[in-house]
């Protein structure tokens, strides 16, 4: 009878093959491109090292959170979004040695994340079966060397991260408003598509709150340091968090009951949170746009939680 390994044993021989063998390892993962991404424990605090494929893309390195296709993102991809500052351990390519270097981590967005993804599964088909497998958008992160002077383009990212929340939302509204307007034609929706009018906001409020949640913890450190006139302005952003926070709780509560419910209170709902939204993503991209596009990857290392 073959010996079973648990999913933390069969990592840790694999990291210890890694290492033992200049980034090289056997079995299943035999001429696989393989990483070793180390990251801070979002509750805990301690550190994890977990195996990874990934795609060389210029100076950077990008990985990918696929997790074979499950529903959730994977524990190194949330602590990630805690603490943006990691050890990326990589082979050195004549399997002579493994480099070692601490490196910032940015999640991509858009058009960016959606062509670097498309690229990995056509070099690796799991990657595409594993999107197929999924309703989450599966994350692509690029690692980048924390002692480079490139700049990030963060600002462009943010813009491209708001832009895609934006057509989301844009897409749940029609989503509601068709449901709607069946009802009040007499048509009975049925259970199913109320069913995934609640998916549907519960994955763009989930990832609403992810976006605030890593500006808060990995963005606005970063920027009170090397840029303290900000201060201000990053309060006030915390504070409409907070506003949007209330808002999206009230809105998954209306959809979850939106078979009967008022119609003109669920656009009502909508037309809050669009407005809000809108007015905020207006003042933050003003406000922080070209401070974030001047900072580079070294600007980004160091602590990245701050307290409210």
């Amino acid at each position: 009878m073959a010996e079973e390994f648990s999913p933390a044993e069969f990592n840790r021989a694999i990291i210890e093959e890694f290492r033992a063998n200049g980034g090289r390892v056997g079995g299943m993962f035999e001429g696989a491109a393989l990483v070793l991404l180390t990251t801070t424990g979002a509750r805990s605090g301690k550190r994890r090292t977990s195996p990874l494929t990934y795609l060389a893309d210029g100076d950077r390195v990008l990985v990918f959170a696929s997790n074979a296709g499950g529903p959730d993102h994977p524990a190194w991809y949330s602590n990630l979004l805690a603490d943006s500052c990691v050890t990326v351990e990589i082979g050195t390519g004549d399997g002579t040695g493994v480099e070692t270097y601490e490196a910032t981590a940015m999640p991509l967005h858009g058009a960016e994340r959606d062509s670097r993804y498309a690229r990995q599964g056509e070099l690796v088909p799991a990657y595409a079966e594993y999107q197929r497998m999924t309703s989450r958008v599966i994350p692509v992160v690029a690692l980048l060397r924390a002692d480079s002077a490139r700049g990030l383009a963060i600002g462009d990212t943010l813009v491209k991260a708001h832009a895609t929340l934006r057509a989301d939302l844009a897409s749940l509204r029609e989503e509601v408003e068709a449901y709607l307007a069946g009802a009040a034609a007499g048509e009975r929706p049925g259970p199913e598509p109320a069913a995934q009018l609640r998916a549907h906001c519960l994955a763009f409020c989930s990832a609403l709150g992810e976006h605030h949640d890593g500006e808060e913890n990995r963005g606005f450190p970063p920027l009170r340091r090397h840029h303290p006139g900000l201060a201000p302005v990053l309060d006030r952003l915390r504070r409409e968090h907070a506003t949007v926070a209330r808002l999206r709780a009230d809105l998954q509560e209306t959809l979850d009951g939106i078979d009967a419910a008022d119609p003109a209170a669920v656009r009502g709902r909508l037309d809050r949170v669009t407005a809000e939204l809108e007015a905020h993503y207006a003042y933050e991209e003003k406000e922080l746009v070209d401070a974030l596009n001047a900072m580079t990857a070294a600007d980004w290392a160091g602590p990245t939680r701050e307290n409210p």
